[in-house]
């Protein structure tokens, strides 16, 4: 199966650039079947601490409606509830947007450079929890350090409520950037513990897609709170950030009595005395993850990444090139995202025209994401679907540049809504780091470092608008336009690099006898993406 990546130990060896379905005919994925390689199953048994080990079998057998069954459970119980703390998430991250729109820099005394800064304080600081964050994760559970996360980021996004100028400001910022950082890997992470590789990216769309949701919800929110204003007419935003603080503090709460350990422990808490699934259920669950991907027992759900594993997973060159992509992909759009907001406020719209004018970008978001996820798993060309998304910024931006500067406000905004509207890859790239790990430990890494140099990108987004451009920001667009061109072009060279390698890897593993196979898994138990294939 080709993923655009590289070929690690659990993908087939039919072809370099082989299919979904190639892998099915590959044998060892069968639901309702056993390991059937000719290399034996003993190479691919759980760590005798594994918490899934009691339900492994390799010779048990399920039909594919069970296994459907299951992943609609798993789905409704599980990726709904990711999706509710990811609302969570971005409920918080993002009514600073709304706030703007309303007296923020007026009541603080503040300019957008000052907001700038504020952004980028607030994305260093989430830059820097995400690698610690991940690995405290790994090591204490994301059943447990997630609602941990968001009950203490959801009282410091209330306490915003009582801003009194800048300090206080750039504070509450840096605070909340600690505190989220590491969220998003941390959740990736939990639900690699449920889903297969080819499920991942579904599910990941769905869990974007409730960022966009809060998107949306907050602007109607955002509609109600700034209408309470102060005895003096000021101050509305305040009460968006309390109202709004203590919505994800109760939702924190819930997900510590609601996320379980693991597919075998989920009883106990809102969960019930008797769990989630029967033991007929846990074993289908355990199994198909596993033969999926048989990296997957070789850690326990609470076993730490050692020092020497960590470096060893920061050295993995193999998957350099996606994080290049990360550095990159983003920032053509989102700087529109940030200011979108504001730059509607200089067009003449009220506060609350603006906040209800924002929903349809996040409208168009849902649309285009689960549209280039689809054809992108449905193709197999994921990496060509990148490019194509930036082709989609590039057009819109040239349009903005050459807008006229006088033009009526309704072009800007239909503009401005299809390029923050636009297709986001970021779900597929997402999966695509998790898919090309080979690990557990190194897919505990690669999520954060991903995620790492997706938020070094903002930084870098969040300073192309300065304010001595506004409000048109001319000389940024050019700067966005550049970028484009240059993500593209990153995309293609990452879709040739990894279509080499895999090229090359199916080669050498076509090339040996089952003896030598033997051998060569035998010699290298420890999975990661530089074996060959098995």
């Amino acid at each position: 199966m080709s993923i655009n990546g590289i070929k690690t130990a659990h993908i087939s060896a039919s072809s370099s650039d082989g299919s979904d379905e190639e892998w099915q005919k590959s044998g060892r994925n069968k639901g309702e079947g056993t390991f059937e390689s000719r290399e034996g199953h003993h190479f691919y048994r759980p760590i005798d601490s594994y918490e899934g080990l009691h339900r492994w079998d390799p010779n048990f057998q399920w039909t594919e409606q069970e296994e459907k069954k299951i992943v609609r459970k798993i789905d409704a119980r599980v990726c709904t509830f990711a999706c509710v703390t990811f609302f969570a998430l971005q409920l918080d991250r993002g009514n600073i947007s709304q706030a703007l729109a309303s007296t923020l820099l007026e009541d603080l005394g503040m300019t957008s450079n000052d907001y700038n800064l504020g952004q980028t304080v607030f994305l260093i600081c989430f830059l820097l929890a995400e690698m610690p964050s991940q690995l405290l994760s790994k090591r204490i559970g994301p059943d447990r350090w997630i609602p941990i996360q968001i009950v203490a980021w959801s009282l410091v996004a209330a306490c915003q409520a009582f801003l009194k100028g800048r300090g206080s400001y750039l504070a509450c910022r840096a605070l909340l950037g600690f505190l989220e950082g590491g969220f998003i890997p941390d959740t990736i992470l939990f639900l690699s513990f449920f889903y297969k590789s080819s499920e991942l990216p579904k599910r990941l769309t769905c869990f974007w897609i409730s960022y966009t949701v809060a998107g949306i919800i907050g602007s109607f929110l955002a509609f109600g709170f700034l209408h309470i204003k102060d005895a003096n007419g000021s101050g509305a935003w305040r009460y968006l950030f309390a109202y709004e603080g203590l919505i994800t503090g109760v939702i924190g709460i819930i997900a510590a009595f609601w996320m379980p350990a693991s597919p075998v422990q989920t009883k106990g808490g809102l969960r019930g005395k008797d769990g989630w699934f029967t033991e007929h259920e846990e074993k289908i669950m355990v199994n198909r993850v596993i033969r999926d991907d048989p990296s997957k027992g070789s850690m326990h759900n609470r076993q730490a990444v050692t020092p020497r594993r960590f470096w060893e997973s920061l050295k993995d060159y193999h998957v350099w090139p996606i994080y290049a992509l990360g550095l990159i992909w983003m920032i053509p759009s989102t700087p529109s995202q940030n200011y979108l907001t504001l730059q509607l406020r200089s067009q003449g719209f009220t506060t609350f025209q603006t906040n209800l004018l924002t929903i349809p970008a996040a409208v168009i978001a849902i649309i285009t994401m689960i549209a280039i996820t689809w054809v992108a798993e449905r193709t197999n060309q994921r990496l060509l679907w990148g490019a194509a998304a930036e082709v989609w910024n590039l057009v819109l931006l040239i349009a903005l540049e050459l807008l006229p500067q006088k033009s009526m406000p309704w072009p800007r905004w239909a503009i401005l809504t299809l390029l923050v509207g636009g297709p986001s890859i970021h779900p597929v790239v997402v999966a695509l780091t998790s898919r090309n790990a080979g690990s557990v430990r190194t897919r505990t890494v690669a999520s954060a470092l991903y995620n790492m140099s997706v938020q070094v990108s903002n930084i870098a987004g969040a300073n192309v608008y300065q304010a001595k451009d506004a409000p048109y920001y001319k000389k940024g667009n050019k700067v966005l336009i550049a970028l484009a061109v240059a993500s593209g072009f990153l995309f293609i060279f990452a879709k040739f690099y990894y279509d080499w390698r895999n090229s090359q890897n199916s080669a050498k593993w076509d090339a040996m006898t089952s003896e030598q196979r033997e051998i060569y898994l035998r010699e290298n138990p420890v999975l990661t993406n530089k074996r060959y294939v098995d």
